[in-house]
């Protein structure tokens, strides 16, 4: 007979073998939501989605107000804030591209998904003498764009773009991955395959299909790393 009742909260916590602190986790559907070790709430951001919810010195959180129609986008985040302890919106991005979908409010969307990194840290997590900044600096976001490139495939590629965002929301660079194509060492039996399907699929009851031919989860500059201080350039850390 299969289980029908489930443990919920912390279920397993021994403090020597634990480092003590905080955790915060996207609570579907609610916010974000800041846990001490025992499971207990600290703070709740009520509406503040995330993909993911990252933590900032000060009380700061990072994450999303909005979520694209998924019948018109695959993990498509409407923007990227930064709000304070109090849910006040101190930063946000949304200027990526304006969208007019069948039926619902046109608006600027970042399309951000997976990952984004705020000057200051590489990583993505507490490193001592790393601390991201938080009343400035640049913001490296992962988003989407729906993109042509007949070298790729015929059908309407979903690509994968990196934005460096300054301070007042405003795009200072972008990288597509779709324009490094002949940098990626797809061999021909790949390219065939790619071509006829790159990643196609109906999920989610979409009625706007495009390739999901790279999928990408993560991104981060290399930061400080051993093979630059030996002496190879290709390994920068602002690369």
């Amino acid at each position: 007979m299969s289980a029908t009742v489930f443990p919920t909260g912390v279920t397993i916590y021994n403090p020597e073998k634990c480092w003590g602190g905080y955790t915060i986790l996207q609570a579907a559907e609610r916010g974000a939501l800041l846990i001490d070790m025992n499971g207990a709430e600290v703070r709740m951001w009520e509406g503040l989605h995330g993909f993911p919810n990252k933590m900032l010195p000060g009380g700061y959180v990072m994450g999303s107000l909005g979520e694209r129609n998924p019948k018109y986008g695959n993990q498509d985040n409407t923007d990227l804030v930064q709000v304070d302890w109090d849910g006040n919106i101190v930063w946000k991005f949304d200027k990526a591209e304006f969208i007019e979908d069948p039926g619902e409010e046109p608006q600027w969307m970042a399309r951000q998904h997976h990952d984004y990194q705020r000057e200051g840290n590489t990583v993505g997590y507490y490193v001592p003498g790393m601390e991201p900044r938080t009343d400035g600096g640049t913001t490296l976001v992962l988003s989407h764009k729906n993109v042509r490139v007949p070298e790729i495939s015929d059908k309407l590629l979903l690509d994968d773009v990196i934005y460096e965002v300054d301070w007042d929301g405003d795009i200072l660079w972008e990288w597509k991955v779709s324009d490094h194509f002949e940098e990626l060492g797809f061999d021909a039996i790949a390219r065939n395959l790619m071509y006829r399907d790159p990643n196609y699929y109906t999920g989610f009851g979409k009625s706007h299909i495009a390739g999901d031919w790279v999928h990408t989860n993560s991104m981060s500059v290399l930061g400080p790393n051993k093979w630059y201080d030996a002496g190879d350039k290709r390994f920068h850390p602002d690369n």
